[in-house]
Parts: structure tokens; C-alpha cells; sequence
């Protein structure tokens, strides 16, 4: 049987593979779980669980179910509503919740949902208790014999949308610099950022310049957000801004577009925040975390610095677990993931841009000057949308991929991956020749389409 949870949480096409009835049925086992784990007194035998959630139109069909899983098995519930995920993480620990739940597909088109869990220390889940969970789920859906409280036993859910302010007024917090004269242009993917950042970002003395702040439900990350930036960066140069800031449907996740109009990725904000911290020696053994997609000219960035990096599989959990295993505080990833240990338990967009617009603030330099102290290698990258995600495991592929990387040489790099959250094989090749990179993607593509 398939893994439920992929690479973060549960995901799925709403009430196709992401139903309702499996909803109900994590929000149940999750309660279970917990409570089981809590080993509570008397006095406080009741798990509680916070549920946040993005702007998509099943988020509240989703919601619904999650709720009445967690009240089923004896949990209490806060609905604390369109809230970014990292509050969900930063809102369970300091409400000394059991666990928080998020329910968002993040880039992922309107029609996608997911489920993903933070532990009550505000901590994504550990593969180990996803797979305890999970293997609740399935013995509710063999044989549900576990207990169900009724009369005065059953809790009460509490709707808790103030809490967005206690998340905003923690995220201003993080930030020593007044962003006073600076003119920026905000995208927030008519997702959960939408009323926070422009918030934040006034509320420090920033002119704010925002669309993608008007959700309906299907419009999130609809050609706007991290993941469809070429807008901001036309906005950017038509407003004459100091910089863009694109987050994606959930906000745990933030990219930069510099003055000239160039995107700042994950890579360029790690070093960018890199240096920073470092002059302000805040960089534990001067060494950043970053995942195998990291580009070759951030590798030169952070050792030109005098800095080193540690790197990992894809995805931010692993970032973060590496982070925590080595007392490191800076880790994030080339889509806009950034992980500031100091700050939170996760990533988090909002606090993300912040620490970008304090170090222009901080430098007196311009974002594009920022922006410079990486140089981009080309790279290229392609999906290719299959059955089966083990395809590119397959012998013939496998002689394409090491025979591009003998035409590349030292000066390039070929990566051949599955994707964790969608059924796609990614293919990335980077070096200094785009289109010597173009062709090699795109016949490994080619052999990919041709044998599944």
C-alpha cells in the first residue's frame, strides 16, 4: 500500500483523492495519537488541536471534516481560519496545543488540497509518527473499536480568527529596522498572506504596493505568487520600487525581485542573509544548510564569504532536521524555503522578506547590489508528469543521465529526482551553456515520455 503522507503531509485533488471521509478520518487518528502520547493528568486529558488553513474553496469542506475527527476521538478544536502555515506552527506551540494541523496544497493549484501536521513544540511531524498516524487511519477504516466520548464528554470547537494579530505582532518582532521610504510591491498569491503582510509591511512605515489580495477561492496562485513571478518583476520596474515580494498560497515560502527588475531566489537570500549574520556573528561555524538543487554560483557565493554549506535531499523538513542536529541557524531552500532557527520552527515567508528588507535597510545598499553577491549559473529545469515516479530509475535512463554528466564535466551538474508532493519526475541539469543544458533536458525528458 502506497505511503499516505508524501514529502509534506497529505495531498490530493480535493473530494477526489482528498475527501472529506479521509479528512475525518486524520483528524480522528491524529487525536488519537496524541492523546495517547500526551500522558496527561486528570485535569488536562483533553487534546486540543489548532487548524489553519489557506484561501482554497475546500479549505472549509476540509475543515469541517478535520474538526469532526478530532471531537469524535475526544479532542478539542480551534479553528483559527485563513492564517500562513508557519502561524499555525509558531500559534500550536505558544497556545501549548497538542499538535497543529494546516490544511493547504501551498504552490499547487486552487482544485489541490492538503494536510499537514506540526507537533505542539511547533515542529513538522517526524516520519515515524506520520506512519503511527497513518496506521490509525487504517485500522479506523478496518475496524474503528476506539473509544468515542459522548454526553458532557464531547468539546466544544472554539473559532479563533483573532489570532492572526498574535501572529502579525510576532513576526514584527523579528525585525530591528523601520522600512520607512521604502516603496514595495507585494504579491500574495490570493493566498494566506494576503491580510497579514500588507499589514506588516505598513505598519513598519513601508508605501506598499499589493495585488494577488483578493482571494475567491479558485484564484490562488492562479498566474501570481511565488511560483508565477514575472508580474512582480514588471511591477517592480513600472513602480519604480526598491523591491518585489512574491509569496506563495500558504506563506511559508518567499521570493525577491531586486530593483533592476531581476529575481532574488532562495539561493541569493540565503547568501544575501548569510552575510548578514555573519557580520553579526550569528552564523554557527559560519555554515549554511541548503538541499541538492542549490545552485553552483551559491556555492561559490557562500565560500567566497569565507563561509560552508551542508547539504541535503530535497525538501525543507530535511533542511531543518540537519539544522537542528548541528546547532545551525540558517538553512532554507532554492524555492523561497528559508529556515531562521532564531525566529521559528519552520519556514516562514513574512519573517523571510523581513530579514531581506532589514539587510538593505541595515546596508544602506540597493536590493539589485544585494542581489549581486551571487552569480546565477544557468539552470534548467523540466517536470515531465507520470504513472509511475520510480520511471527514472530505469537502466536506460539512468546511461542518460551519466553520459550528460560526462559532457559536462566539473562545470555542471545533472539531477534526476521525483517529485514529493506531485506525479512528476523533475530534471535539472545547470552549467555555464543554456542551451547545451536545454538539449540534455529535454532528451532525458524525451526517454522518460517514451518508456512509462
Amino acid at each position: 500500500m502506497p505511503r499516505l503522507f508524501g514529502t509534506d503531509g497529505v495531498r490530493g485533488k480535493a473530494n477526489s483523492e482528498l475527501t472529506p471521509e479521509l479528512a475525518y478520518k486524520l483528524g480522528r487518528a491524529a487525536t488519537i495519537y496524541f492523546g495517547r502520547e500526551a500522558k496527561l493528568t486528570e485535569l488536562k486529558s483533553t487534546p486540543t488541536v489548532l487548524i489553519g488553513r489557506d484561501t482554497r474553496v475546500s479549505g472549509e469542506m476540509l475543515e469541517a471534516s478535520l474538526i469532526a475527527g478530532i471531537c469524535s476521538a475526544g479532542g478539542r478544536a480551534i479553528a483559527a481560519g485563513i492564517i500562513p502555515t508557519p502561524a499555525v506552527a509558531y500559534l500550536a506551540k505558544k497556545l501549548e496545543t497538542r499538535a497543529g494541523i494546516v490544511i493547504s496544497a501551498s504552490h499547487n493549484p486552487f482544485y489541490d488540497n492538503g494536510i499537514k501536521f506540526f507537533g505542539g513544540d511547533g515542529y513538522k511531524l517526524p516520519d515515524a509518527v506520520e506512519d503511527e498516524i497513518e496506521a490509525i487511519v487504517h485500522k479506523i477504516e478496518e475496524n474503528d473499536d476506539f473509544p468515542r466520548p459522548t454526553d458532557d464528554k464531547l468539546c466544544h470547537v472554539e473559532n479563533r480568527h483573532n489570532l492572526l494579530e498574535d501572529y502579525i505582532n510576532f513576526v514584527l518582532q523579528t525585525t530591528d529596522q523601520r522600512l520607512d521610504g521604502m516603496k514595495i510591491v507585494l504579491d500574495c498569491a490570493n493566498g494566506a498572506a494576503y491580510e497579514a503582510m500588507p499589514e506588516i509591511l505598513q505598519r513598519l512605515g513601508a508605501e506598499v504596493i499589493a495585488f494577488g489580495t483578493n482571494p475567491n477561492g479558485i484564484n490562488i496562485n492562479d498566474n501570481c505568487g511565488s511560483t508565477h513571478i514575472d508580474n512582480l518583476c514588471q511591477a517592480v520596474i513600472d513602480n519604480k520600487a526598491d523591491i518585489g515580494i512574491a509569496h506563495d498560497g500558504d506563506a511559508d515560502r518567499c521570493l525577491c525581485v531586486d530593483d533592476e527588475g531581476h529575481i532574488i531566489d532562495g539561493d541569493h537570500i540565503l547568501v544575501i542573509c548569510a552575510t548578514e549574520m555573519m557580520k553579526a556573528n550569528k552564523l554557527p561555524h559560519n555554515t549554511v544548510v541548503t538541499t541538492v538543487m542549490a545552485n553552483i554560483g551559491f556555492r561559490q557565493a557562500i565560500q567566497k564569504l569565507g563561509g560552508k554549506f551542508e547539504v541535503t535531499k530535497v525538501g525543507d523538513r530535511y533542511v531543518l532536521e540537519n539544522m537542528l542536529k548541528n546547532g545551525y541557524t540558517l538553512g532554507g531552500e532554492q524555492s523561497g524555503h528559508i529556515i531562521f532557527t532564531e525566529h521559528s520552527t519552520t519556514g516562514d515567508g513574512l519573517i523571510t522578506a523581513l530579514q531581506v528588507l532589514s539587510a538593505i535597510k541595515r546596508t544602506g545598499k540597493k536590493a539589485s547590489d544585494l542581489n549581486k553577491l551571487m552569480t546565477t549559473y544557468p539552470q534548467v529545469l523540466l517536470n515531465v508528469r507520470v504513472k509511475d515516479r520510480t520511471v527514472y530509475e530505469k537502466e536506460e535512463i539512468q546511461e542518460a543521465i551519466k553520459k550528460a554528466e560526462t559532457e559536462l564535466g566539473d562545470n555542471g551538474r545533472i539531477l534526476v529526482r521525483a517529485s514529493g508532493t506531485e506525479p512528476l519526475i523533475r530534471v535539472m541539469a545547470e552549467g555555464p551553456d543554456q542551451e547545451q543544458l536545454e538539449g540534455i533536458c529535454r532528451n532525458i525528458v524525451s526517454l522518460i515520455e517514451n518508456i512509462q
